[in-house]
């Protein structure tokens, strides 16, 4: 990872006054789940979103919000893909009427002190492939463009890549601000011991994440699945449980790089089993010596538990991306209730992102312990693998 980032900000350009009687273009990211009658069933990221629309109204701006909603078909508006449902919630939230506009490429009307909200920018024809008529086109519309959407960061598509290399000025909201700061903090100039935990089903899917982590941490506490293919990597039986056999080499290899700088995946010395994989089914504890041939390891145990709270609890940063068990069912939740508390009363800089994380997070209601919560899956994985987000490297080009 390279030095810190540098990005013009929405919050300085309000404070240099410079965005009095200016046109400002937000690209939120107000892609919100919907019941089947289209109603809004968890709204966090419309939440996410208003400080920066405030920011920009406050400064004296006309206001324009553009987001994404599902997958539509480019060049076919259908009305399941209209933010109706959000231009309502949005209103309420910013106690202001909100208008919106349908065909807005072409021109949109607003004034200082109003804001509008654009139409699913995923239906402009040329959106997903980055087309630079259509960016040209979205950024004459305004004279700052501001990105605030870092949830798609990882995608260059116009409205979050091609607009910010050619509007006037381009800049970061509050939301991806922050994300990027607590990102950097954590991955850049991390206080030690840094303590990853990585958890979820498939080593493969999280290959280049570990293998990214495994070159920068003190201690990479590996969970779940993933977890299984170390164990076995390491000498041990894992009965019938969850493994990708071929990847033994890879996590062998990975545990030899840490161990030869002094670093370590610290190896579950117990786990909690079961016969069959289901929310009835009795959970035993057992040494991690002692598994059976048809044992199901579906949590780490009390005594590694403990073991990797105290490696938190010592930490002075800690990144955290999956749960370390089946924790939706209770009685393979143990381990991943325990992280979560240890990282809650820990003094490290914590920073937590994946949607299995935040469902840990809300379930043991340390949301407000942890230090920072990321809003992108995708981007923030994409980070932790150490790769370029697109649209990150463009308001970098553009700040210098």
């Amino acid at each position: 990872m390279a030095a810190a980032l540098k990005f013009n900000r929405l919050t300085d350009l309000a404070e240099r006054n410079e965005l009095k009687g200016k046109r400002v273009f937000i690209r939120s990211d107000l892609n919100v789940p919907l019941d089947v009658a289209g109603n809004i069933t968890e709204d966090t990221r419309i939440r996410a979103s208003i400080p920066a629309i405030q920011l920009a109204l406050k400064a004296g701006a006309a206001v324009m919000v553009v987001s994404h909603l599902g997958r539509p078909t480019e060049g076919e508006f259908k009305p399941e893909d209209s933010l109706v449902p959000i231009v309502g919630r949005l209103s309420e939230l910013l106690g202001l009427p909100v208008e919106l506009k349908r065909d807005w490429v072409d021109g949109v009307e607003v004034s200082p002190g109003q804001v509008v909200l654009l139409e699913n920018c995923r239906v402009n024809k040329g959106e997903k492939k980055n087309s630079d008529d259509l960016a040209q086109k979205m950024a004459a519309l305004c004279d700052v463009y501001v990105n605030d959407a870092f949830g798609t960061a990882h995608r260059a598509e116009a409205t979050t890549h091609g607009m910010a290399k050619f509007a006037a000025v381009a800049c970061a909201g509050p939301l991806m601000a922050a994300e990027l700061d607590a990102l950097g903090k954590a991955l850049d100039h991390p206080a030690h011991p840094l303590v990853a935990i990585v958890g979820g089903s498939k080593v493969s899917s999280k290959l280049t994440i570990l293998k990214s982590l495994a070159d920068k941490v003190d201690n990479l506490i590996v969970g779940g699945g993933i977890a299984n293919t170390f164990l076995q990597a390491s000498g041990y039986k894992i009965g019938k449980s969850l493994v990708e056999p071929e990847l033994l080499e890879e996590a062998k290899s990975i545990i030899d790089m840490m161990a030869k700088r002094g670093a370590s995946v610290p190896i579950p010395v117990d786990v909690v089993c079961a016969k069959n994989f289901a929310a009835s089914e009795p959970a035993s504890v057992k040494d991690v010596s002692q598994i059976e041939d048809d044992d199901m390891i579906l949590d780490i145990g009390p005594q590694t538990a403990a073991m990797l709270a105290e490696k938190l609890s010592a930490a002075g940063t800690i990144v955290w991306n999956g749960p370390v068990g089946v924790f939706e069912f209770d009685q393979f939740g143990g381990g991943t209730k325990t992280l979560a508390l240890a990282i809650a009363n820990s003094k490290a800089f914590s920073i937590a992102g994946g949607g299995d994380t935040l469902a840990a997070i809300a379930k043991y209601g340390i949301t407000d312990k942890v230090g920072y919560i990321s809003t992108g899956g995708g981007a923030f994985l994409e980070f932790l693998e150490g790769k370029v987000l697109p649209a990150v490297d463009i308001l970098m080009q553009r700040a210098q």
